[in-house]
């Protein structure tokens, strides 16, 4: 008996290192530095955003401190928000990437074996330059639904928007190859074609232009009109209440190497969402929360607008 129980205790401390270890090593998060009102990282003021504030508390959960790698995500044609976060994770500079649309699309392995890394805070000129080995991305439960929807200008404030049909005879502007664009150009065998203007992500002004009233509507992440509203407390567009039918969640991304911290933050989210915590961040952070909705994962996004 006495020989069990110091082969017991011995077991124990040697499995106490390895865990405490663990749980001193900070939980890496990746977010993205300029995506009001989930995450901002502006030098001289302290960082804010939904996303900053539930990592910290599943870092807390975790019994972890929380550390987070900033970085720039361009808003254009040739952006690969899919590639960038494997990226990040794959070359160990964080060990999940939050704020993560979850589709299969955006889950599948790459069809490139390499990848740059996007601009983050800390990189060097050598960092800019290399490739980085990809992985294979596996997702959390998803904590946040960020829908498509309908934002009008000035001229159209008293609009009733039911369905995207409502949106014939208005001045539409979108940006070219986004997911808005999709939609609104396939409705209806093309319907809505002769009344939509294109404009270049990340040079033309979107809400700006609607907001000036150079146009009526458009269709965007949920997300983006609640950053431009908290920015611009007396803008001129108006909210119309209609979503797009066809959404994606938001949760964690990591590497499917790491299951067990995969299991660990969907337990700490498990836990924060039944309490109503997570609703209260978005409300907090200025955010327009919708709890997630099934499917977790979305489909083939582009078949199914296609096929309505």
């Amino acid at each position: 008996m006495r020989g069990r129980l110091a082969a017991l205790g011995l077991a124990a401390m040697l499995a106490m290192p390895a865990t405490t270890g663990w749980a001193a090593d900070p939980l890496s998060v990746c977010l993205d530095e300029d995506r009001p009102p989930l995450s901002v990282h502006h030098r001289g003021k302290p960082d804010s955003g939904f996303d900053v504030v539930l990592a910290q508390a599943i870092a807390d959960r975790l019994g972890r401190p929380l550390r987070i790698q900033w970085f720039e995500s361009k808003l254009d044609e040739d952006s690969s928000p899919q590639l960038e976060a494997n990226a990040l994770l794959s070359d160990g500079r964080c060990s999940l990437v939050g704020g993560y649309a979850l589709t299969t699309d955006s889950l599948v392995i790459p069809g490139m074996k390499t990848a740059r890394l996007p601009d983050f805070t800390g990189a060097t000129r050598d960092d800019r330059r290399r490739r980085v080995a990809l992985g294979v991305l596996a997702p959390s439960r998803p904590y946040v639904y960020a829908p498509m929807t309908v934002v009008l200008g000035p001229k159209a404030r008293d609009r009733k928007i039911g369905g995207i049909g409502d949106l014939a005879g208005l001045r539409l502007a979108i940006e070219s190859g986004s997911l808005g664009d999709a939609i609104l150009m396939s409705f209806d065998k093309g319907r809505l074609i002769d009344n939509i203007t294109h404009l270049v992500p990340g040079r033309d002004d979107l809400l700006g232009a609607l907001a000036r009233g150079d146009y009526d509507a458009t269709l965007i992440d949920l997300g983006r009109l609640d950053a431009h509203r908290t920015a611009h407390p007396d803008t001129a567009i108006s909210a119309s209440g209609y979503y797009y039918p066809i959404g994606a969640n938001r949760g964690y991304v990591g590497l499917a190497s790491d299951p067990t911290l995969i299991d660990a933050v969907n337990r700490a989210l498990t836990e924060l969402a039944a309490e109503g915590k997570i609703a209260a961040f978005g409300k907090e952070a200025g955010l327009t929360y919708l709890p997630p909705r099934e499917p977790a994962i979305l489909g083939d996004v582009w078949r199914q607008i296609i096929q309505r």
